[in-house]
């Protein structure tokens, strides 16, 4: 189960999150509150979010799998992203 980030502490450059649009994303850097990284699911950079705002959460490699193969499995369909945007 991905585990929510709180803070910067809870999370490395070399770990794995899930950004604000349910990418899985390689974490690159971390500055303040701010993280970036590049998409697992199509090379995107940088997927910047900030951990205090957007929901951040870290993903196992398993988990990321899963995420670019068959989209985010526990995000409603109700989610804030319209259908459109959605990668998945």
């Amino acid at each position: 189960m991905p585990q929510p980030v709180h803070g910067p502490e809870d999370i490395s450059p070399g770990d794995i999150y899930e950004d604000c649009a349910y990418h899985p994303c390689l974490c690159l850097g971390i500055d303040g509150l701010a993280i970036w990284g590049v998409s697992l699911v199509d090379g995107s950079h940088p997927r910047s979010c900030d951990i205090g705002a957007c929901g951040i959460r870290k993903l196992t490699p398993e988990e990321a799998w899963v995420w670019k193969t068959r989209g985010p499995q526990d995000v409603p369909d109700e989610a804030p992203m319209s259908p459109e945007r959605r990668w998945w």
